[in-house]
């Protein structure tokens, strides 16, 4: 199964201001990569999957310009 970058955080019932916190950036950072506006890179997609204990490779990043 494939997982939004949303989809990850929820199903690990993080709220966005919680996993902005576990991953040291600001919420609106955050906030961007869920809704498309911000891409997030490799390193951070790394630390994101090890947040929600998802492997990289089961997460959907996308961007609204993509």
């Amino acid at each position: 199964m494939k997982f939004t970058v949303k989809q990850a955080r929820e199903y690990r019932n993080l709220t966005q201001r919680e996993a902005a916190k576990q991953l040291g950036i600001a919420l609106a950072t955050y906030q961007g990569y869920e809704w498309g506006d911000v891409e997030m890179r490799i390193g951070m997609a790394k630390r994101f999957a090890k947040m929600v204990e998802i492997p990289l490779d089961q997460l959907i990043f996308y961007s609204k310009t993509s």
